[in-house]
């Protein structure tokens, strides 16, 4: 797999225009405003399996439209006092999988909320419990173009306001220290970890492995592969108006959302990814924090000859570094 994007050099400092609505702060402001009607009530049950050192439950939160919004709650058995608390949302295609596969993060001593991604986990990993019970207009495979004729209908709005709601849920519980919450994701987790870098101002931290929703006018252009693809795909096949398409994803893009983050940073990016391409990640990286009254500490890992696989376990031993250090 070749090099195929700008020299690291550049991407050190590229910081492209991305197109951005004059309303976006309004949209999302009263999108939250809506999100927040209902009130939070977190349903715990045990989950299905029966650790020594960690404890999982089953948990349920309303999202954007009161949706209940499935996650799995795991914490250290028999840990005391308020904890700090990683919340997490899965990469494209999957979803929470299994209460089995949720326990780093609790061996770790943190609180780990690891929320489900509505109307996906049929594509990898073991499976989602979440439904999206919002219809769209006809769409290409996955979830990249429903709804995307409306900002107001399209799919990510949902998605980016449970994931604000789940926050919202960590922060609720006894057992959660609510000022030192970090949100986590990778790839399409990590393009929702920008927004909530935005749209929450009093994160702990933030990190965004490998970020997809990224600089779309780039990343529709450059990447080959899906679920960009699907973008391109639905332009194909429909003949529809690019421009309204790139006007509705500018409330989604990760560059716009990261401008307006507060919060301290770690992203990674391969410069080999062709699935989110490193120039869209560093965009949003060098953006990220601009508007901030104070500049945030950030960080970005590079791995020269990876694709979007990224740095993988390497990456995570960085995680667990940078959580500790803004929850200490």
């Amino acid at each position: 797999m070749p090099l195929f994007d700008l020299p690291e050099s550049e991407l050190r400092t590229y910081r492209p225009d991305v197109r951005e609505p004059a309303d976006f702060d309004e949209f999302w402001a009263a999108t939250l405003a809506q999100a927040r009607t209902t009130p939070m009530d977190v349903l715990r049950a045990p989950a299905p399996v029966d650790l020594a050192v960690v404890e999982i439950e089953d948990a349920t939160f309303p999202g954007f439209g009161g949706h209940p919004i499935r996650a799995w709650l795991a914490r250290p058995r028999h840990a005391t006092g308020p904890l700090p608390a990683v919340v997490e949302i899965n990469g494209y295609g999957g979803g929470r999988g299994l209460a089995i596969e949720r326990t780093f993060w609790a061996t770790a001593g943190y609180a780990h909320l690891y929320i489900d991604s509505r109307g996906q986990g049929a594509t990898w990993g073991s499976g989602g419990d979440t439904a999206d019970p919002v219809g769209s207009t006809p769409a290409a495979p996955g979830v990249m173009t429903r709804g995307i004729e409306s900002r107001d209908h399209y799919y990510y709005r949902r998605v980016f306001a449970d994931a604000v709601r789940g926050v919202d849920a960590a922060r609720s519980l006894p057992e959660v220290d609510a000022s030192r919450v970090v949100f986590l994701g990778g790839s399409q987790g990590g393009g929702v970890a920008l927004a909530v870098a935005g749209l929450v101002p009093d994160l702990a931290g933030v990190v965004a492995e490998v970020p997809f929703l990224c600089h779309f006018e780039r990343s529709l252009d450059i990447s080959g592969e899906f679920p960009y693809g699907e973008v391109v795909q639905y332009l194909k096949v429909t003949r529809a108006d690019r421009e309204q398409v790139l006007d509705t994803l500018s409330y989604f893009d990760g560059v716009n959302h990261a401008k307006r983050a507060r919060a301290p940073y770690l992203s990674s990016v391969a410069l080999m990814d062709q699935v989110c391409p490193p120039s869209t990640g560093f965009a949003a990286f060098n953006w990220y924090g601009d508007r901030a009254a104070t500049p945030p500490a950030k960080r970005i890992e590079v791995y020269p000859y990876n694709g979007h696989e990224g740095g993988q376990a390497h990456q995570q031993m960085r995680e667990l570094e940078f959580v500790r250090a803004v929850t200490a």
